[in-house]
């Protein structure tokens, strides 16, 4: 009987795993633009930097429905594998990103959310707790929601998400 995939070691994985995904970037913001959205520049640039491609990049207001419609429209292009959204992962009475995300997922990845409030507390200590950042998929792709702070995305892909990547991109297309 041959050998399951499922015993694969993570390094099998990523061995067999795509080294360049398409990505969509989602800035939500009230008060962005394209000059001053730091942010997803940081997230294009670290992308890019890495060989993936942005495939298109946007800013909405933090509108759960433009939010919504944004990430169905992208997870519908077939070159995108990937939508990175940041922004609107606070408390305060506008953030919806969390919201309107978690709607629509099909499956959840909590550890992602974990793992980054885990290295957020030991850059910034205990306000950490106040992000709800989160990863999940929608129609087999990776959707991933960060903070507005630029340390706080840089954070994420340095530690997170550009080493695991492809991988994750390889076991939501299985």
């Amino acid at each position: 009987m041959p050998e399951r995939d499922a015993a694969a070691t993570p390094r099998e994985h990523k061995a067999s795993a795509p080294k360049a995904v398409g990505c969509f970037v989602l800035t939500v913001s009230d008060t962005k633009t394209p000059d001053t959205d730091t942010s997803g520049a940081l997230i294009r640039d670290r992308l890019t930097g890495a060989g993936h491609s942005v495939v298109g990049s946007t800013i909405v207001r933090d509108e759960p429905a433009d939010v919504a419609r944004v990430v169905k429209e992208a997870c519908g292009d077939g070159r995108v594998q990937v939508v990175i959204l940041t922004g609107g992962t606070g408390i305060t009475s506008r953030d919806s990103t969390f919201e309107a995300v978690t709607a629509l997922l099909d499956k959840r990845l909590p550890g992602f959310g974990e793992l980054f409030r885990v290295l957020s507390y030991q850059e910034v200590g205990a306000a950490a707790m106040l992000s709800r950042a989160q990863m999940g998929i929608h129609a087999r792709r990776v959707v991933v929601s960060l903070p507005g702070s630029p340390n706080a995305c840089r954070l994420a892909l340095d530690k997170l998400l550009l080493p695991e990547l492809g991988h994750l991109v390889r076991e939501v297309s299985r």
